[in-house]
């Protein structure tokens, strides 16, 4: 995709979608790091199904450690994986509590060394909460970057320096949301809308989709 393309790209994206959001519902920076850490491998409806019950009885790190591992599984069970995201929040509070005063930390290496928090997982509490120009590169976001020739590349970290690099800063900070909002919506992986699709005719993508009507 040339770049004039890629302005036009998210130029229409931010004209449709002036103020994006992500779909993970929280209410302090803390109950966000929780509800992106129980989203991996999950959806985001089911996440917030989850929290819903959960942060009314606990959403502080000490409120999560007063609850105890027990009673914090049977509010997440739902959720794919529950054990070990179970097992990572404990830890990460246990944290948070000791070298942190409860406050998530606002630097990509303090919040890596939480448990169960890797790249993807910072890069989102780091854009959403503090309005870093950050790039959480999950399936859609890796999956856009290659089919549309926005930011080819064979990992995710690739995808990832490549739309940092690619985007112009103006769209930076909200391109993450539009491009995971478009491709869990239209540029979807079985068959992209791309009838549907805004975007359409600055993308790359040579086998594109007609409507079936």
């Amino acid at each position: 995709m040339k770049p004039a393309a890629i302005v036009s790209f998210f130029a229409t994206l931010q004209a449709a979608n002036p103020h994006p959001q992500t779909e993970l519902e929280y209410s302090s920076v803390f109950e966000l790091l929780a509800a992106v850490l129980l989203s991996a491998q999950a959806t985001d409806v089911g996440v917030n199904k989850a929290t819903r019950r959960l942060f009314v009885v606990a959403n502080t790190p000490q409120k999560i450690l007063d609850l105890g591992l027990e009673w914090l599984e049977s509010y997440i069970k739902t959720i794919g994986l529950y054990h070990s995201k179970a097992k990572h929040l404990m830890q990460t509070c246990q944290i948070l509590v000791e070298q942190h005063a409860s406050v998530v930390p606002r630097t990509r290496e303090a919040l890596e060394a939480l448990p169960g928090v890797g790249r993807k997982t910072a890069n989102v509490v780091l854009n959403v909460a503090f309005g870093e120009a950050t790039m959480a590169v999950d399936t859609h976001l890796f999956r856009l970057g290659n089919r549309t020739g926005l930011a080819p590349g064979k990992t995710p970290l690739a995808v990832e320096l490549k739309l940092l690099k690619r985007i112009p800063p103006e769209y930076l900070v909200d391109a993450h949301h539009w491009l995971i909002l478009h491709g869990r919506y239209i540029c979807q992986a079985r068959k992209p809308l791309c009838w549907q699709c805004g975007v359409s005719a600055f993308c790359d993508f040579k086998d594109k989709t007609k409507s079936p009507v």
